[in-house]
């Protein structure tokens, strides 16, 4: 690993001490992810006045890392399910393993067949720490294809996410900055500094955006300061200042999300907007690419642009992924090459390729639609923005809890149908005290020294808490999910109880 003083980061090492190089080089991470060079406007071959709508789908991969290998040890689920497959569906281990890396076959057959394919790649810090650990070359061959050749690069847009799958509104807010830093480190010691570069959208675990003033203003701060430029959202879980839903052309634009926090301070993101449910069929069957064909161009203030139509599924689970979807991802492509109007028409866009080709015409963010996390036009109701303070907001929140039997501050998922904090009492108290016991220690030695955060103590002690944050040992439910998370919290509080020997 070879670092220097003006910023620039050659090489990290993927592992250090056996654990995932997640930390140490946050001051050179965050000066090579944070720049405004355009990514995509370099080569894309589209013109915004010659495309009639767009559409962009990315595909989410994750896979939990549990304490279920030799003597307990970390492993990726997916190995288990490999060690394990007489259980449940772990019979799907290698076609899990397939739907990972095909991409990176897929796309290049699709450029040598003249075609102009798009994909949105959101893959976990725990999934891509599971290939490292289970020396999948294959896996980790092909997504470098993607990532790392600028054959290839026109073509994909790799998202960044939460390095443990922790869902947003959940996560101690001093946690949320650490997962995103976890991931680009990790991001550029498998794939390179150059390919986080071009990571300027963010994708959040379950889709969950949180509405709690305070959350939500200070994940848009972590995401802006982290160098990312926008935010894909469900739209159910935003609503217009008057709290009603989004317009229904808005949802096929940029929105600017507006934060606003229990001191009345303010920041803001480009929002993309998810237009339906988590249905992997909208995906798998490319949905997005026949209702954009249903479209034509929008107002967007005093212009008239193309919209796109955005979607994200799982990429490995349910028969409809696994089985229609290499089937079916071909298919548009090919009609639009044979149609003749490759490049004109509806075409496949990345997000961060549409926002740069409506910044070039002109189109800045103070344009577009603005938004605020749903539920908050009715904190805003009770308390004058201009004069809130913490104890205000925090007794509107109280009172509309006993009046209002809609209104909750536990955010919005693309589902909506699970709670992450109801009957989770015992994960998430576990979850506080670890993280609380993590930032007692480590903040005033970071403070003091940040090359702290270089010590293996330190990444070991972070790794777990991140780990704890794993938004599966709440999904999948009470019983051995819930054991795991025991598990990592006891190793957790154990590091932090030692002393640190150098």
């Amino acid at each position: 690993m070879v670092a220097t003083s003006d910023a620039k980061l050659h090489q990290l090492d993927v592992l250090r001490n056996g654990l995932p190089n997640l930390c140490g080089w946050e001051s050179e991470i965050r000066a090579i992810a944070h720049h405004t060079d355009p990514i995509f406007l370099p080569t894309t071959p589209f013109r915004l006045d010659e495309i009639t709508a767009g559409f962009a789908c990315a595909l989410h991969m994750h896979q939990p890392s549990v304490p279920a290998g030799w003597e307990g040890a970390m492993i990726s689920n997916l190995q288990y399910m490999f060690e394990h497959p007489n259980d449940g569906d772990n019979h799907n281990a290698e076609t899990f393993a397939w739907c990972y890396k095909r991409m990176g076959d897929f796309i290049p057959e699709l450029v040598q067949s003249g075609c102009q394919p798009r994909i949105m790649l959101d893959y976990s810090g725990n999934l891509l720490w599971g290939f490292v650990q289970m020396q999948r070359d294959d896996i980790l061959n092909n997504l470098k294809r993607l990532a790392c050749d600028p054959q290839y690069q026109p073509y994909v847009e790799w998202l960044g996410t939460m390095w443990s799958h922790a869902v947003v509104p959940s996560t101690p807010i001093p946690d949320i900055k650490l997962h995103i830093q976890a991931w680009q480190h990790f991001f550029a010691a498998i794939f390179g500094t150059d390919a986080l570069r071009r990571v300027k959208g963010f994708s959040p675990p379950e889709m969950h955006l949180p509405n709690h003033p305070d959350t939500l203003y200070e994940y848009i701060k972590a995401l802006k300061e982290c160098g990312y430029r926008w935010l894909l959202v469900q739209e159910h879980s935003v609503e217009q200042l008057d709290g009603s839903g989004l317009a229904q052309d808005n949802k096929y634009l940029p929105n600017q999300l507006v934060a606003r926090n229990s001191k009345g301070e303010t920041t803001s993101i480009t929002a993309l907007i998810k237009t339906q449910g988590s249905d992997t069929k909208l995906v798998a069957q490319m949905q997005p690419y026949h209702e954009a064909k249903s479209r034509g161009q929008q107002s967007l203030g005093d212009r008239t642009v193309p919209g796109c139509v955005t979607q994200i599924a799982d990429g490995e689970n349910g028969g409809v992924m696994m089985n229609e979807y290499p089937r079916d991802f071909f298919t548009p492509w090919y009609d639009i090459k044979t149609n003749g109007r490759g490049t004109t028409g509806v075409v496949g866009l990345n997000g961060t390729e549409y926002i740069e080709l409506l910044e070039a015409a002109g189109i800045t963010p103070d344009s577009y639609p603005v938004c605020q996390a749903v539920g908050q036009h009715k904190i805003w109701q009770r308390v004058n923005p201009d004069n809130a303070t913490p104890e205000a907001v925090e007794r509107a929140i109280a009172e509309l809890n006993q009046s209002d039997p809609h209104f909750h501050m536990e955010g919005a998922s693309w589902t909506n149908s699970i709670s992450w904090v109801r009957g989770y009492e015992n994960v998430l108290e576990p979850m506080k005290q670890l993280s609380a016991q993590f930032h007692a220690k480590y903040d005033p030695l970071v403070a003091d020294n940040p090359q702290v955060t270089q010590r293996p103590d330190y990444l070991e002690a972070l790794l777990y808490n991140l780990l704890l944050q794993t938004s599966c040992f709440r999904y999948w439910g009470q019983g051995m999910w819930t054991d795991y998370a025991r598990e990592i919290y006891r190793r957790g509080e154990a590091i932090l109880q030692t002393s640190y020997i150098s």
